[in-house]
């Protein structure tokens, strides 16, 4: 198993069942409440010095999504050309996060999330095993699905074991 095959089963193993569509609905449900119960003051709780704070992590979320709806879109359309990597420190840097409302944070996690439950529930699933190249390394549509999933799930527990003992 390659570096880069490692990095995305360790995201893969976060997905509780293998209905992967449905688990799109329920890790957006289950940020969505987290997220829900907290204060504007908690939202900009970072557990530790140079980590993000918790409406950083919500932006990050958005952010990633968007990045891997692209891959997704690109290489189920059978794009060709090698997609770039993203830094996303570097992102996070140029976000701004904290200078928004945790309701306007949350309304575009929600709306981006809709926008890729309805991308891969229309994708024709000939098309789910195509291959693409993101940041050097190839990847299938399916997979960059199950990304979003898993990476969304990974940040959850990371928000549950030390974020919201810190609150």
């Amino acid at each position: 198993m390659t570096d880069f095959q490692k990095y995305v089963q360790r995201y893969l193993d976060n997905i509780p069942s293998e209905n992967w569509l449905d688990e799109m609905k329920k890790s957006a449900e289950k940020t969505v409440e987290i997220y829900a119960a907290l204060t504007e003051e908690q939202s900009l709780f970072a557990y530790a010095d140079g980590k993000w704070t918790l409406k950083e992590m919500l932006l990050h979320l958005s952010d990633t999504e968007r990045v891997f709806q692209y891959r997704a879109l690109a290489f189920a359309r059978g794009e060709k050309a090698e997609l770039p990597g993203f830094d996303e420190n570097g992102y996070a840097d140029n976000s701004f996060g904290n200078e928004r409302t945790l309701e306007s944070l949350m309304e575009e996690y929600k709306t981006v999330r809709k926008s890729s439950q309805i991308l891969f529930e229309t994708l024709n699933p000939s098309v789910l095993n195509n291959i693409g190249t993101a940041n050097g390394n190839p990847i299938t549509v399916e997979t960059v699905g199950k990304l979003i999933i898993g990476h969304n799930y990974h940040h959850l527990n990371i928000i549950k074991e030390r974020y919201l003992p810190g609150l």
